[in-house]
């Protein structure tokens, strides 16, 4: 039997899951998109997408096709051919949550057929797919991993609002928990993506995903700190990683901001060095550094936005302060785990009256706590201090640049003698 003559379902229709959706409907596929969010299901139904990447007339053009159901009901995930489980797996009180694949492992077990293929994108510990996901599939169906069905993994590799980088033309790691398995899911993901990457198990496969975000998190870390004490040296970090960034070789640029967010940086690799403590029984030293470097950078922005408000004379406390883009990355909506966040809470327990301006968020994922603002001359002109936290291409810079208002920018986008920078 052909893949394609069988059902795709993809548990979870955010960030990960809808562009895969999306691509393997295009690819000829029948695709069931699950999620437990009535909001974003209802939005899909209705042809509206709430991920950049994806434009609306895509999820149209998906709907029209007759081939593909955006639902809250497993039940209509029945005898699926391959199914893909791309659900959060946050930190709870510092520890792996892993309760949202164990609910879709669950779901997806009542509705395993033989010759089917079960893949988890979700990024976690080496082991998980093999320690957690295999047992939950076979005990919820009777059937046996690698005999009457398939199981891999395959790291999500999305970047969102990178236009150059597509789910199609970047590598996709694949694994199995053996190789006939393997092959399932690397016939799979040939047929959607440019170029696979098989790698012999999928410990090794979660490891690569793990090893990737730890790269990034532990070298922002380092030029935040290096931001920290350049400022209190006099020195500017920004003019030294441009002039750094010209040697050809031995150097790959990474800028300060305040602080890492999403669900990969403040998470990921937590998820490595909790493995490691508890299988171990040792330290993972360099992410527990970075993580807290990263974790203090919003405590940092707070200090200098103080410093920049006491210098024109007015105290923090009672002060109103305009948020520059809410959301953890540039052109998204993506608010998980975003600095400004915990920016919001570290402001207002210090009593400042906390405005904001992000057309990319939705309404229900919109701080309660904050007012939603434009950014207009008159907006400008009620806050104390703007900071630019985000950089979304859709704000005016200008604006920003020829404003009375104080500005403080954690993203050297500025060049303005009210402007104070990171």
């Amino acid at each position: 039997m052909s893949l394609l003559d069988g059902s795709v379902v993809v548990v979870g229709q955010g960030y990960v899951g809808l562009p895969l959706a999306m691509r393997a409907v295009e690819a000829g596929y029948s695709v069931v998109g699950v999620d437990l969010d009535l909001t974003r299901t209802t939005a899909l139904a209705s042809g509206m997408s709430y991920v950049e990447d994806i434009p609306n007339e895509t999820v149209r053009a998906a709907l029209d096709s007759g081939r593909y159901l955006a639902t809250t009901d497993y039940n209509a995930t029945a005898s699926f051919r391959v199914a893909v489980i791309t659900v959060p797996t946050p930190l709870r009180e510092t520890l792996p949550d892993l309760s949202f694949i164990e609910s879709a492992g669950s779901s997806l077990a009542k509705q395993l057929t033989p010759g089917a293929t079960v893949v988890l994108e979700s990024t976690t510990y080496p082991g998980t797919t093999e320690e957690l996901l295999v047992p939950i599939l076979e005990n919820g169906s009777g059937l046996k991993a690698g005999v009457d069905f398939f199981v891999g993994y395959s790291p999500e590799r999305i970047d969102p609002g990178n236009k150059t980088w597509t789910f199609v033309n970047t590598p996709k790691v694949i694994s199995g928990i053996d190789e006939t398995s393997r092959a399932h899911v690397d016939e799979f993901y040939s047929s959607l993506v440019d170029r696979t990457v098989p790698v012999s198990t999928p410990k090794e496969a979660e490891l690569t995903k793990l090893l990737e975000n730890t790269f990034r998190h532990v070298n922002i870390a380092l030029v935040n700190e290096l931001a920290i004490f350049a400022h209190q040296l006099g020195v500017n970090v920004w003019e030294a990683i441009d002039a750094a960034s010209t040697k050809p070789f031995g150097f790959m640029k990474f800028t300060p901001g305040p602080g890492v967010g999403g669900h990969c940086l403040p998470v990921d690799p937590s998820y490595l060095s909790w493995q490691v403590r508890r299988k171990l029984g040792q330290n993972f030293r360099f992410v527990e550094l970075a993580n807290d470097v990263n974790d203090h950078m919003p405590d940092y922005v707070v200090q200098r936005a103080s410093q920049v408000l006491n210098d024109i004379g007015l105290p923090l406390r009672g002060s109103k302060v305009l948020l520059l883009g809410l959301a953890y990355k540039r052109d998204t909506g993506d608010i998980r785990e975003s600095p400004s966040l915990r920016l919001i809470d570290l402001l207002r327990e210090s009593g400042v009256d906390v405005l904001a301006v992000d057309d990319h968020i939705e309404n229900h994922r919109w701080p309660q706590e904050v007012t939603r603002k434009s950014l207009t001359e008159d907006d400008l002109a009620e806050a104390d201090l703007a900071i630019l936290v985000t950089d979304h291409s859709s704000l005016d810079l200008a604006l920003l640049e020829t404003t009375e208002t104080k500005v403080l920018d954690t993203r050297n986008r500025l060049r303005s003698e009210h402007v104070v920078r990171l």
